[in-house]
């Protein structure tokens, strides 16, 4: 797990920042656009990311952590990279941020983490949006599906 410490307000504290990267994972599927959307096992959905290791880049951390939780082996899709940042309860002065890429799939079945997920789903749009707890994760896929769309046309 790498930790980054920052000064703010003139050094009077030091904010930490966890580091995660990961993906929207998609495919094409009769016609539609699917999305791989994971179960924690905190029950919340999301995307599958994970911690960046020593040495890694964010796209190797995204690869590994999305073949690790889903077994599947992506592409990443260049020009798509959206960075979210929220506290952690848990953890006084430290912040997540977590980097997400566009990521697609073709012809390959998900075999999930058991050991780190309650569960993998191919999802549409709407399926996903509707499942979703966190208004961060709604944004995040919103934005890949308008840049999905762009690239289809």
């Amino acid at each position: 797990m790498q930790i980054v410490s920052i000064n703010k307000i003139c050094g009077v504290f030091r904010m930490k920042y966890e580091v995660s990267c990961g993906a929207v994972v998609f495919t094409q599927q009769d016609g539609e656009t699917k999305y791989v959307i994971i179960k924690s096992t905190e029950s919340y959905y999301g995307f599958p990311k994970g911690h960046i290791e020593s040495g890694e880049s964010e796209e190797e951390t995204a690869l590994r952590e999305i073949r690790e939780e889903t077994g599947l082996n992506v592409n990443i899709t260049s020009g798509f990279r959206i960075v979210e940042e929220h506290p952690l309860p848990n953890k006084p002065n430290v912040m997540k941020r977590v980097i997400y890429f566009l990521a697609e799939f073709n012809n390959q079945i998900i075999k999930y983490q058991k050991e780190e997920l309650l569960g993998a789903y191919l999802m549409s749009y709407n399926e996903a949006m509707n499942t979703f707890q966190f208004d961060s994760s709604k944004r995040i896929l919103e934005k890949a599906d308008i840049f999905i769309k762009h690239l289809i046309m």
